[in-house]
């Protein structure tokens, strides 16, 4: 019987030991949402929203995590300011009625200890539809100034615009794929 309770209580053990789930807060100033998307074949239109926020939820031992993001639409940069202003009109991401755009993905791939991808879904525009962002990049480490673990790394994927309603200029010759890339940097909390 003592045998028994001593194998149970290991067993509890291991199981309480293998759940190392760390909560991360997105740093601001590490963490960028961008897009880019071609112009007429030529060149590429980039910006980026400079307001965003975000936590992440990461267990390496167990290969699992959330990561959830969100940025204020009307915080786009694209460095021209009439271009900015179109973007925030209903041609494009109707920000004054939904004034934040979010993405938020619970299955996490593994390359070894290293995120390969995050699977979730983006919210735009009052929709939600599936999107992979794959890891171009990984890493976890000790922040000599922070003194605390730090994790992050770039994530990119290719959406259809028109999956969320954004079709303006298709009719011109606009692509409807954009690149989405989300370069992150969160600090063990």
């Amino acid at each position: 019987m003592k045998k028994a309770l001593l194998v149970a209580a290991l067993a509890a053990a291991a199981g309480l030991a293998h759940a190392e789930t760390a909560t991360y807060a997105m740093d601001p100033t590490h963490t960028f949402v961008t897009y880019e998307i071609t112009h007429f074949g030529t060149s590429t239109n980039r910006g980026r929203f400079d307001k965003k926020e975000g936590t992440v939820q990461l267990d390496r031992a167990a290969k699992t995590g959330r990561v959830e993001v969100s940025f204020e639409l009307a915080s786009v940069n694209t460095g021209v300011g009439p271009m900015n202003k179109h973007l925030l009109s209903d041609d494009f991401f109707s920000a004054e009625k939904f004034p934040t755009a979010k993405f938020v993905g619970d299955k996490f791939s593994f390359d070894g200890d290293k995120v390969s991808e995050v699977q979730g879904e983006l919210t735009l525009k009052g929709k939600t539809a599936p999107v992979t962002l794959k890891a171009t990049h990984f890493n976890c480490y000790q922040n000599p100034m922070l003194k605390r673990e730090v994790c992050g790394g770039d994530f990119e994927a290719v959406i259809d615009r028109t999956q969320w309603g954004v079709d303006y200029g298709l009719a011109y010759g606009f692509p409807k794929n954009v690149k989405l890339i989300i370069q992150v940097e969160a600090v063990k909390q």
